[in-house]
């Protein structure tokens, strides 16, 4: 390809004006000036382009050479993403430092992967074979807990020529040769991708299995689908970003991608220093044995924090189509949005509400719609999918701002986080009566098969005592509660233990940090239960004090933080508390 070299017109902060560049395409990779900065084109007028930086631009001056590359911006995918941290832009942020020291110099380079590390193939296929994009050549153990498929390259199908044997290989090393109509095609364990471009597959299926999360009002309440799409909207100190690392730590999914969007580099720092000292509770192991982390925290050039979600979408897709379930946290759209709207700025586009730009809504849908679950390419056949969870931060916690609006019309659970609850050190902060999920009808038969027949009955009812204790709530403000009925008195009560005793979570006790399914049933199955009982004794005409006075109710209270490591120990904790509650209010009712 012909190299295209333009000057500089105009600076603009983040926006680069360059004259000269006939023929250059939108979302073309750009090396500005004598530091070679990398740019993308995001407009084209004739032959002025206008490039948005992705490094910072001072020091810039009109004049300097701007060399069009004749490529997009793309990743590279291949053995050794785990455990990484990039930038927005997937420079490898630990390499850099070896570079420049703690701040990254304008120009710097990396390779995202160890082009020198070898790593040990496994070959699946033989010579002579017939191969399509998407069949495995072979695997890598790349961790102890992640074994790496290396994939024909969408695009590419053939017969195979050559395929390495069992042995050591680097990421530039030809590990096959595929005969295609236009010739030999040299594979090896990497291939590159473009970032705004979604990943081939086969079909797009719907899900009906719950992505784990070890919280308890997430899981009970408002579960989100393998393949689902979920937002977290909530103003300043109610908890976004420690939900989304609770989620990043403890989801059911085979690889986690965290993306530190426009977010402080303290929370940043936080999930590097935890998440290694962590177990996964699937398998013992560190937590970075299956996460990739991608910062671009808030003091980073703002245009690459636009890049950010597509880099960590696309690494996403690529683990997918090995079979995997992975898990994106996007922290947070909103940090992404300002910076949409900053690039529109500068480019003088005809701004819509609250300044963004008219086209938001659609860049949110482009990103939300690549998650899902999806039968891959190739064979052997398998299904892999892609959850993806964004935090919004609406300024004032006012959720009818652009942002919040243009992504809950496009994801399926909102959990909402209450000012309010955040204040009263209610955590985690979501509104159970605001929130919502569109999977739990579609989860509904997993639930009865997998955790409890009596499952779904036993939310709905948990959920009819929050709603009337709302409704109850708010006569107690006018006349209090000793106006209520004794009948009335008890569903506050029971309220009180399903907020207390179940939804409160703690995500710095050692224990309650995660519950896994077994408890958290069991924990709602005994409330109701106390319920059921205290429902019935007063009905007989029981006091109320005298049942809130049982023993039982203290240890209700302390069921969060049982043990939970040896399943069937714990099981019989909570049947015998079952019968416990029984037994007290007999006692009860015989007195």
């Amino acid at each position: 390809m012909t190299t295209r070299v333009g000057t500089i017109r105009r600076i603009a902060g983040p926006l680069i004006e360059a004259d000269g560049l006939l023929g250059v395409t939108m979302f073309e990779v750009c090396r500005i000036g004598e530091e070679k900065l990398i740019g993308e084109v995001n407009r084209v007028v004739g032959d002025r382009a206008y490039i948005q930086c992705y490094e910072m631009t001072e020091g810039l001056k009109p004049g300097e050479p701007v060399i069009a590359t004749g490529t997009s911006l793309d990743v590279e995918l291949g053995p050794g993403l785990i455990g990484s941290i990039f930038d927005g832009i997937q420079r490898p942020l630990p390499i850099i430092k070896e570079k420049t020291g703690d701040f990254i110099t304008r120009g710097v380079t990396a390779s995202p992967l160890d082009e020198d590390k070898q790593w040990t193939f496994k070959p699946t296929l033989q010579k002579g074979a017939d191969v399509s994009a998407g069949d495995v050549l072979g695997t890598i153990q790349e961790t102890s807990v992640f074994l790496h498929k290396i994939l024909v390259p969408p695009g590419i199908h053939g017969k195979l020529v050559t395929i390495a044997n069992e042995g050591e290989y680097t990421l530039k090393d030809t590990i096959a040769k595929i005969q295609t109509n236009t010739g030999k095609k040299d594979i090896t364990l990497t291939q590159r991708w473009p970032v705004r471009i979604g990943r081939p597959y086969k079909t797009k299926t719907g899900t009906e299995v719950p992505l784990t999360t070890g919280q308890r009002v997430i899981d009970a309440f408002f579960p989100v689908a393998k393949g689902g799409t979920g937002a977290i909207p909530g103003g300043f100190g109610t908890g976004k970003t420690v939900t989304l690392h609770q989620l990043a730590k403890w989801a059911d999914a085979d690889i986690i991608v965290y993306v530190g969007c426009g977010e402080r580099g303290n929370e940043m720092t936080e999930v590097l220093e935890d998440f290694p000292k962590l177990k996964d509770p699937k398998s013992g192991k560190s937590l970075m044995e299956r996460t990739i982390l991608i910062a671009n925290t808030s003091n980073m050039p703002v245009a690459a924090r636009e890049a950010s979600i597509y880099t960590g979408i696309t690494l996403a897709e690529y683990f997918r189509d090995q079979g995997y379930d992975v898990a994106l946290m996007a922290d947070s759209t909103s940090r992404w949005a300002e910076a949409l709207r900053e690039i529109s700025g500068r480019l003088e586009e005809m701004p819509g509400e609250e300044g963004y730009p008219a086209y938001l809504a659609s860049r949110l849908a482009e990103f939300y719609e690549r998650a899902g679950r999806v039968e891959a390419l190739g064979s052997p056949s398998r299904m892999g999918s892609i959850t993806v969870t964004g935090a919004v931060s609406p300024p004032g916690g006012d959720f009818s701002e652009p942002v919040c609006q243009a992504t809950l019309r496009i994801t399926k659970v909102f959990w909402a986080l209450s000012k309010d609850f955040a204040s009263r050190r209610f955590f985690p902060a979501i509104d159970y009566l605001q929130s919502y999920s569109l999977y739990k009808d579609a989860l509904a038969g997993w639930y009865r098969t997998n955790l409890g027949s009596d499952w779904p009955e036993l939310t709905e009812e948990a959920m009819s005592i929050l709603q009337r204790d709302k409704e109850l709530r708010e006569i107690v403000q006018l006349v209090g509660p000793d106006a209520l009925p004794e009948r009335e008195r008890a569903v506050l009560e029971a309220a009180r233990m399903v907020k207390e005793d179940f939804l409160m979570q703690s995500a710095l006790h050692p224990i309650d940090t995660y519950c896994p399914q077994a408890k958290y049933y069991w924990m709602l199955k005994v409330i109701m239960e106390f319920w059921e009982q205290m429902r019935r004794a007063v009905d007989a005409g029981v006091p109320l004090r005298r049942i809130i006075g049982l023993s039982v109710v203290n240890k209700l209270a302390r069921m969060k933080v049982q043990p939970q490591d040896k399943p069937q120990a714990l099981e019989k904790y909570f049947k015998d508390l079952e019968k416990e509650i029984q037994s007290e209010f007999s006692s009860l009712s015989a007195n």
